[in-house]
C-alpha cells in the first residue's frame, strides 16, 4: 500500500498557524500529534512563524506549549469559510458606522475578494448588491446568502414568512401560504435586514424582514430584473416605512415654535429640522405617518409651544389633549386582594 505523501513545509506552517489562531493555548505534544510531526519539528516551525513577525510565546508547565499573542504589526491572517462570509458582510456595511472608514473598508474588501477561492467567490459575490442604513445585522448569514444568490441569479424566491405575532417558525396548525417574489435588493435599515422584491401575484413591490424568512426549494423560475420606483432602493424602503407610496417624505408634516433654545432641542429632532427664532425659542419641522403620531412627536418636548401648523396638526393636538385628560381622570383599577 503506497504511503501518503507528507505535506510540504509551507502547508504545515499554514496548518500550524490556523491551529494557533483557533484557541489560546496549545500544548506542544498536542500540536505535534495534530501535525503528525515531532515536537522538534514543531519548535522549528514556530521559529519560522516568529521570523514572519508572528508573536508566539512559549507556555510553561508539564506539557509546555505555545500561545499566539498580539505583535508589533499585523501579520498575514487565515480565515475559515464562515469567517470570510462574516468579514465580507462587515466590510460591505462599514459605511453605516459614520466613522470615515468607507474607503479603507472598500480597499480591504477588494483585497479579500481577490484572494477568495472559487467555492467562496461565487457565494460572496451574491452579497455585492447589499444596500445599507445605519444599524446592526440581525439575520442568519445563511439566509442572507441564499437571498443574495437568488438576487444575483434573478431566480424567484420561495419562502415561509413568520407573522409578527408568531416570529418563530410558521405554525403548522395554521399554515400560511408560501410566498413567492422576485428578489431585487437586500437592505439594512434601522438595525434589521430587509428583502425588497416584486410580487407578480400582487403586481406591486413588497418588503420582508429577513429574520422572518425561511427559504424553500427553488422552483426553477427566473425573471427579468426591473428598476425600483424612483431608482433608489434605500430611499424607496425608507419611504415605505414612512407610509409614503412615492418620495421619501412623511405623509404628514407640520411645524411649531418650541420655547427652548435650539441647542437643547436639536439632539432629539431625528430626521426633523430646526432653526432659532430667538435665543430661547426655535421653530421645528417634523414629519410622521399620521397627524396623531405627529402630535405625539411634538409632545415629547416637555416645553411650551405655539404657532402650530397646519390645521390638521392643531386638531390632532386637541384630540390628544382630550384623550390624555380623560385618561388622567380615570381612577386605576383596584389591586387584586392577596391570596
Amino acid at each position: 500500500m503506497p504511503l501518503a505523501s507528507a505535506p510540504s513545509t509551507s502547508q504545515r506552517l499554514l496548518t500550524l498557524l490556523s491551529l494557533l489562531q483557533s484557541r489560546r493555548d496549545w500544548p506542544a505534544p498536542v500540536l505535534a500529534a495534530r501535525l503528525e510531526v515531532s515536537e522538534r519539528t514543531v519548535r522549528r516551525d514556530i521559529e519560522r512563524l516568529r521570523e514572519l513577525d508572528y508573536a508566539i510565546d512559549a507556555t510553561r508547565g508539564p506539557d509546555g506549549g505555545y500561545r499566539l499573542e498580539a505583535g508589533r504589526r499585523l501579520p498575514p491572517l487565515l480565515f475559515d469559510d464562515e469567517q470570510v462570509i462574516a468579514l465580507t458582510l462587515a466590510l460591505r456595511t462599514a459605511g453605516t458606522l459614520g466613522a470615515g472608514v468607507e474607503e479603507a473598508a472598500e480597499r480591504a474588501l477588494g483585497t479579500v475578494s481577490r484572494l477568495l477561492p472559487a467555492r467562496l467567490a461565487h457565494r460572496v459575490a451574491s452579497l455585492s448588491e447589499l444596500g445599507s442604513r445605519a444599524g446592526s445585522v440581525q439575520a442568519d448569514p445563511a439566509v442572507l446568502l441564499r437571498i443574495g444568490e437568488a438576487i444575483q441569479a434573478a431566480e424567484e424566491l420561495r419562502f415561509d414568512y413568520a407573522s409578527p405575532s408568531s416570529p418563530s417558525a410558521p405554525d403548522a396548525a395554521r399554515p400560511t401560504p408560501v410566498r413567492s417574489v422576485q428578489p431585487h435588493h437586500l437592505l439594512l435599515h434601522a438595525g434589521r435586514w430587509y428583502l425588497l422584491g416584486y410580487s407578480p401575484a400582487d403586481a406591486d413591490w413588497r418588503v420582508f424582514r429577513v429574520d422572518r424568512i425561511t427559504p424553500r426549494s427553488h422552483n426553477g423560475r427566473t425573471f427579468t430584473p426591473q428598476r425600483v420606483p424612483g431608482g433608489d432602493p434605500a430611499r424607496f424602503l425608507s419611504a415605505r416605512f414612512k407610509g409614503s407610496a412615492g418620495s421619501d417624505t412623511w405623509p404628514c408634516r407640520g411645524e411649531a415654535v418650541l420655547h427652548a433654545p435650539l441647542a437643547d432641542i436639536a439632539p432629539y429632532l431625528g430626521d426633523g429640522t430646526g432653526e432659532p427664532v430667538a435665543p430661547d425659542r426655535c421653530r421645528v419641522r417634523l414629519g410622521s405617518w399620521s397627524w396623531d403620531g405627529l402630535a405625539a412627536e411634538l409632545c415629547r418636548f416637555t416645553v411650551p409651544m405655539g404657532e402650530v401648523g397646519p390645521a390638521e396638526l392643531r386638531a390632532a393636538l386637541s384630540s390628544l389633549a382630550e384623550r390624555a385628560a380623560a385618561a388622567a381622570a380615570t381612577a386605576p383599577a383596584p389591586a387584586p386582594a392577596p391570596d
